[in-house]
């Protein structure tokens, strides 16, 4: 049975408990949340803690699942780590390159299980979209973004998380990471844009941006990202990866809206367009946003019990983060970022 203390009942947070709440190879021995209480029915009667350090102390987890605000990230995963604990910490794995390196330096340090919440991994979809854009073959073109027209509290959630991270670095990972994975290519340049649409953000966020990456194997990318009450409903999903032997789409068109949580990883159908003709692939009974993390714990759990080798994983984190930042970095300076010295 592995002891696992979680900290973060946020969202994500809340569903990562669950997760190990029902699971049998799984004991929850503590909660860590800010206001020291718990509202849901399923995890009430473990013990709750407001303090990450006081808890780890006096539970001594086996597993630390992080699930607080970004800044925090870094420092939470190496604590648990040098308590002894193998760590599940949610994206983005730090805020900077070098906290993420020193985190996934201890990892390898320590010989501790490190596991990054990039959802999509565990997604059979978005595992066959790769698939199919791999089977066409490079270079490639990526169009994707993720806008989301929020309001009341989920605007809230939004503005508390621009406190520490823009929508492109905090969405942008997931779809940087699905780049990469099917190009293998390592980045070259990335250029972004950004505006602050909102007096309610800081004067020194913004909560829309974009980026363009250009890769060694001429691959290149365009990812979008927006949050709050003004964002568009039209084209907020999109999900392309052309070829020059033909592309691969998401064609879902049912989506609830663009903050409904469970429609941005569903995907419903691809559409593989080739010269000769068309194929489209039906994904009936995708799962929903609590099986996908249940399938992340699951596979942090089997990981620790089957000593998965998670270099790769982990590897693949600090590329889509560096990414990201290069394209906060370029849309702060004005410049494009040169990553070939990286």
């Amino acid at each position: 049975m592995i002891r696992v203390l979680i900290a973060g009942l946020g969202n994500m947070g809340l569903s990562h408990a669950l997760a190990h709440h029902h699971h049998a190879g799984a004991q929850i021995v503590g909660l860590v949340n800010r206001s020291g209480e718990v509202s849901h029915p399923d995890l009430q009667g473990y013990p709750v803690f407001t303090d990450f350090q006081v808890a780890l102390s006096e539970v001594k987890p086996d597993l630390v699942v992080v699930a607080t605000y970004s800044d925090s990230h870094a420092d939470y995963a190496i604590a648990g780590m040098e308590a002894g604990a193998h760590v599940f910490v949610e994206k983005p794995l730090a805020t900077t390159v070098d906290d993420a390196k020193r985190v996934t330096s201890k990892a390898i340090e320590l010989n501790r299980k490190l596991v990054i919440g990039y959802i999509l991994r565990h997604h059979p979809s978005w595992v066959r979209l790769i698939e199919e854009a791999r089977n066409l073959g490079g270079p490639y073109v990526f169009r994707m973004n993720l806008n989301q027209q929020s309001s009341g509290e989920t605007w809230e959630t939004h503005k508390a998380l621009m406190q520490t991270t823009s929508p492109i670095v905090d969405c942008g990972v997931h779809y940087v990471d699905v780049m990469c994975q099917i190009t293998d290519a390592k980045p070259v340049q990335v250029n972004g844009m950004g505006l602050r649409l909102s007096d309610e953000i800081a004067e020194d966020m913004y909560n829309y941006g974009q980026f363009q990456v250009i890769f060694e194997d001429n691959s290149v990318a365009w990812y979008e990202a927006g949050w709050g009450p003004m964002m568009s409903e039209t084209a907020f999903f999109v999900k392309d990866v052309i070829t020059p032997n033909g592309s691969v789409s998401i064609t879902e068109k049912d989506k609830a809206g663009s903050d409904d949580v469970d429609g941005h990883t569903s995907v419903g159908a691809l559409l593989v367009h080739r010269p000769d003709g068309d194929q489209v692939i039906d994904l009936p009974g995708e799962p929903g946003h609590q099986q996908l993390c249940d399938a992340e714990q699951a596979y942090m759990l089997r990981a620790i019990a089957e000593d998965i080798d998670l270099t790769r994983h982990m590897s693949d984190a600090v590329s889509s983060l560096e990414i990201c930042l290069a394209a906060d970095q370029s849309i702060r300076s004005g410049r494009p970022v040169d990553l070939t010295g990286s």
